[in-house]
């Protein structure tokens, strides 16, 4: 059983503070933490990187404060993580030929330092550490045709690493994620209870998602006809949370691991597209030149079906245009239902900064749609290659 420590821990954080050298402390031996550095750029919980002096036996461990408002039950969360990082062990141990020697890491829980537990804990507030993994790096943007075919590479490796572990051990960290007519039912939430905007942006953006009310079911209702099947997934594979080894330029493993629960792979694949095919980035400023690049689309989904083929069928083929025009489509909903509802889920930096990544994302799907004879086109192309 994992028990909490209770600490007090003043909010918010940053790198500077000596409080984080306390918590830091309560992981490992504070005589050799050698200094603490702000890591990434997410947008739910705050992370660090505490690196070590040479007396101890790692170079550096990662440490969170897990955003309990997202994250309703951590301890769920934190269950998911030590069965899916006990099971992928497993499976590494028994050398998977689809490695072919190659490096493969998942980030592994550490326990406190008096091995009573696996976080501290204030006042709802869960603070975590894990493996760091070294020598990696993540990007905000392709870097070209090699890297694409890697991201791809790296999440159907995670999905064949994780496609044994039966989905009835993970729990539902975050009910409804990726669930797009629920983000549509809280979209309709938000403005039924809100005045009329004088924003021609929110009008615009509310038309936007009108127009495309009906189908907005159409994975779920896959699902239930039995078309498509739940299966352990990651559940935010977007593009920086791909470590990409620095000297070979191989996906090493999927990062992030707070969302893993059971899903559809097709969240998974929509979101991976999602995140990579648009080379502005999702903070881009500039709506008006986002795009879906057709091609950045085909050589990641190369790279994924290199170890995905095995284990997609006909129907989730068939569905795969359909996921890529969703995903973007539901985080825009989700991004505009934010803003509206006052900035309370997504880290904002600037007042409408939900607004701009909603138009960013509506945009992408607006692109999609403007090449959907190309699109499933190109899927079909890949379906039938063998």
């Amino acid at each position: 059983m994992m028990r909490p420590m209770r600490f007090d821990v003043p909010s918010p954080f940053s790198s500077s503070n000596p409080i984080l050298e306390t918590i830091a402390g309560l992981f490992h031996p504070p005589d050799q933490i050698a200094g603490i550095s702000q890591l990434g750029s997410g947008n739910v919980n705050d992370t660090f990187l505490v690196t070590l002096n040479r007396s101890a036996s790692r170079s550096a461990f990662v440490m969170q404060r897990l955003n309990t408002e997202v994250f309703e039950k951590p301890e769920l969360v934190m269950s998911n993580l030590l069965k899916l990082g006990n099971h992928v062990e497993q499976r590494l141990a028994q050398q998977p030929p689809e490695l072919s020697g190659r490096r493969w890491e998942v980030p592994k829980v550490l326990p406190t330092l008096d091995a009573d537990g696996h976080w501290v804990e204030h006042q709802g507030e869960f603070w975590r550490s894990i493996t760091y993994i070294g020598a990696a790096t993540t990007a905000d943007v392709i870097q070209d045709d090699l890297h694409a075919r890697e991201l791809g590479y790296g999440l159907g490796m995670f999905h064949h690493l994780i496609s044994d572990l039966p989905t009835h051990e993970l729990a539902d960290t975050l009910e409804n994620f990726h669930i797009a007519p629920a983000y549509l039912a809280a979209f309709d939430l938000v403005v039924s209870g809100i005045t009329p905007q004088n924003s021609s942006r929110i009008n615009e953006a509310v038309a936007f998602i009108e127009q495309r009310r009906n189908g907005i079911d159409v994975l779920e209702r896959a699902c239930a006809r039995g078309e498509l099947k739940r299966r352990p997934i990651h559940g935010d594979p977007k593009i920086n949370n791909v470590m990409i080894d620095e000297a070979s330029g191989q996906a090493v493993g999927l990062i992030d691991l707070d969302t893993v629960k059971p899903g559809l792979v097709h969240y998974d694949i929509g979101d991976c597209l999602r995140s990579c095919c648009n080379r502005l980035g999702e903070e881009t400023q500039q709506p008006w030149n986002v795009s879906f690049d057709l091609e950045l689309c085909r050589s990641i989904l190369e790279g994924y079906l290199a170890i995905g083929r095995s284990f997609l069928t006909q129907e989730d083929f068939r569905y795969l245009p359909a996921c890529i025009r969703l995903i973007p489509l539901e985080l825009g909903i989700r991004f505009l239902t934010d803003h509206l509802s006052g900035d309370h889920y997504f880290r904002t930096e600037r007042a409408q900064h939900n607004l701009e990544r909603a138009e960013v994302q509506f945009a992408l799907t607006k692109s999609i749609e403007d090449q959907w004879n190309d699109l499933n086109n190109l899927i079909d192309e890949l379906a039938n290659q063998h």
